[in-house]
This record gives C-alpha cells, structure tokens and sequence, in this order.
C-alpha cells in the first residue's frame, strides 16, 4: 500500500504546502483537488499555471496520481461538462484517477428514473475519461446534514452495497471506487464486508475517521478517534498494492491531524 495526503483537508492550505507537508511526512502521493473548493485549481487555469505544478510536484519528490473534484450526478447532468474539464486538467497533469462522486440524494429518494439518468450521466463521465487515459473514480460517500455540534451521515447509491454493486455493473468497465470506511461505518455499514464484496474495483482509498459526540452525532477525526475496527480492515487490504491517502478534515490543525492518522495506521 502506498501512502500520501488526501485534497479536502487542504482546502485552506496552499498547494505548495501541501506538497511540502506531505515530502516531510515521508509519503509519495497527494491527492489533488480540482474545482472541488475554493483554493483548488480552477477550471479556467492557464497551462502556464498547470506546468507550475509539475514543476513542484518534481521540487518535493511528490506523486499526482490521484485528483478529486466535486459533482452530484443524482440531481442529473449538469455537471457532466465541468467534469470533462476535470479530466482534460488530470492529463496535463499526469493525473491517472480522478474522484468523482455519485451524489447525494438519499438512498429512499432514489427513483428508478433518477437512477438511470444518474448512470447514464456517470457513464458519459466515464467514456470520456477512457478516451483520455484517466481513471474515473467513485467514493462510497453518503449524504450528510449539519448540525451545530457535529454532522449525521446518511445512505446513499454508494454506501449501500447492493445499489453500488448494480451501479457498477451498469456502468463501463473502467468505472472503479474510492474506498472509504470511514464514509460506510458512519451509516451503519460494516467495511470490512463492503471491501471484500468490491475489492476488484477499488482503485484507491481514502483513510480518515468520525468522533461520536454525546448527542450522537459525529465530528471529523484522525484515524483511530472511534471503534472502528482498523485492524480488520487493514487485514482485509493486505493484498491492496494501491494508494490510501490521509483525508483529516479539520482545516485548523490540518499537519497534526494527518500525523496522527499517518503514525496510527503505521503501528497497526
């Protein structure tokens, strides 16, 4: 398993740091956002702009294999275009595997005709993506409501097994997943068993964790801050040869966060 930095917690630090935060972690990888946050690289960004980024991806001995960028195909196609930009950007870049989402309409509000046109959207993305030599790459994300101590996730297409094991039969053979176990114990999902059922199209994973809180909600946290079981599901990834990127999600003490993910992982 090859580790490095996930894109959401860096959406308040600038690039360059996130390059030089994760050379002094010691990893190889960092995931980049695109057009998924204020400070990510923009859809309009000059190829001037882009060679820069190479260029730092070179000065810090840093991998760009995997970007993250924002949609919601479950509202429709709208975001099919802005999407395509995506992937035009991850091949300047040398990006090989884009995140996408399915979106977050909630599991009970998925019609049958919401979830063709949700396929055919995601199957236009991923057509796209095969003429570009990128990857595209759906995380098992649910929907989430705020509150205002905490957050409360729930189910959607990609957290509930069955409906993401009949996505991905419907759609091309180059769509994969973004496995995050956090995402699927955070709506009552067992990861272990999510993993093993999808393994063979996991192409990269995103490692974080949820506090509870006392009224029952959740906060975000490094890894090992809740019972989840990481020892179980690190066994069940032992013959992953991919990357699992750190995705701590609190902007203010973003380095001390990815630290303790990075160091709790490591003593398992």
């Amino acid at each position: 398993m090859i580790f490095g930095n996930a894109a959401w917690g860096f959406r308040e630090t600038p690039l360059e740091e996130q390059f030089k935060i994760t050379a002094d972690m010691g990893l190889s990888e960092l995931e980049i956002g695109i057009a998924n946050a204020p400070n990510d690289i923009a859809l309009h960004v000059k190829d001037s702009e882009l060679d820069d980024i190479k260029a730092l991806s070179q000065k810090y001995g840093v991998n760009m294999t995997c970007a993250a960028t924002g949609d919601d195909f479950t509202l429709g196609s709208d975001d099919v275009p802005k999407v395509k930009r995506v992937i035009d950007i991850c091949t300047i870049l040398g990006v090989t595997n884009l995140r996408i989402f399915a979106g977050f309409t909630a599991l009970e509000d998925m019609s049958a005709d919401k979830f063709d046109t949700m396929i055919e959207a995601i199957g236009e993305v991923c057509s796209y993506a095969e003429s570009k030599g990128v990857v595209p790459v759906i995380e098992t994300h649910g929907g989430v409501r705020g509150f205002e101590d905490g957050v409360e996730h729930f189910a959607s297409t990609t957290t509930d097994l069955e409906t993401l094991k009949k996505m991905l039969s419907s759609l091309p053979q180059n769509a994969r997943v973004c496995f995050d176990p956090a995402n699927l114990y955070a709506v009552g999902e067992n990861p272990v068993q999510f993993y093993e059922e999808i393994k063979d199209k996991v192409a990269y994973a995103h490692f974080k964790d949820f506090a509870k809180l006392p009224s029952g909600h959740i906060k975000p946290s490094f890894c090992g801050d809740s019972d989840m079981d990481w020892k179980a599901i690190l066994d069940a990834m032992k013959d992953f040869e991919g990357v699992a990127v750190f995705e701590y999600e609190n902007t203010e003490d973003i380095t001390e966060g990815l630290k303790k993910s990075y160091d709790y992982i490591c003593n398992i």
